[in-house]
């Protein structure tokens, strides 16, 4: 179960997000878990546990302080009216916060879902900053993003079935981060966007959900080790 927790964000006030601790007292790989546009809600916790029995200390920060909600109409607003420079300080805190702890091996990684696969791959433009040691999407792409500085490894999940992440924005995305340098594999399923996401039955693909856990849990446990 995942626990409460404060910190410091980076936009200069405190925040909080749901943690999630591993099995054992050792020293684990980190991962901030950034939330869908419905908020920090009972789905992303539930998320931060699956990841968390994986081997990962997990944080998933609250970017919505405190509001969630399960309409779609209501979401959009949110997404489209969150303060993106504080958001953005809110994910380094959650960066900062578990390179610190005392559960951290100092290796944090992100990954995102919808809204947070678009600030996951955002992130992993600043890794010169954040110090990212990975980053995994999930059918998001970010606004005003220079992707010739990502230099952290991703491994990005797109659906084909999907009129706002679409995989061939991805794959522009992919060519552009490899042409400088940078290593980015892009995944796409015969799927749904959000198809990731167990409790929304109109959209979940039980087999694709399947084959791209396993495949970020391996690619994260490959370079957090």
């Amino acid at each position: 179960m995942t626990e409460r927790v404060t910190f410091k964000s980076k936009a200069g006030d405190e925040a909080s997000g749901a943690l999630a601790l591993p099995a054992g007292t050792g020293k684990a790989p980190a991962l901030v878990l950034i939330q869908e546009y419905w908020g920090l809600n009972d789905h992303i916790k539930s998320m931060a546990d699956r990841f968390a029995a994986e081997g990962f200390l997990v944080l998933a920060p609250d970017l919505y302080r405190g509001q969630v909600t399960k309409d779609a109409a209501e979401a959009g607003k949110l997404m489209k009216g969150l303060d993106y420079p504080r958001a953005f300080g809110d994910v380094a805190g959650a960066v900062e916060y578990l390179r610190a702890h005392p559960r951290s091996n100092g290796k944090v990684a992100m990954t995102g879902f919808c809204m947070g696969g678009a600030i996951t791959l955002a992130a992993a433009a600043s890794t010169p900053s954040l110090g990212l040691a990975a980053a995994v999407p999930f059918y998001g792409v970010p606004w005003d993003t220079d992707y010739t500085k990502i230099s952290c490894p991703v491994q990005a999940h797109f659906a084909a079935i999907d009129e706002w992440a679409k995989p061939s924005i991805a794959l522009d995305i992919q060519k552009t981060v490899q042409q400088h340098g940078g290593a980015m594999e892009v995944n796409v399923y015969d799927a749904k966007h959000a198809f990731m996401n167990d409790t929304r039955p109109e959209v979940h693909s039980p087999d694709d959900a399947k084959l791209a856990w396993g495949r970020a849990v391996s690619f994260l446990k490959q370079h957090t080790a």
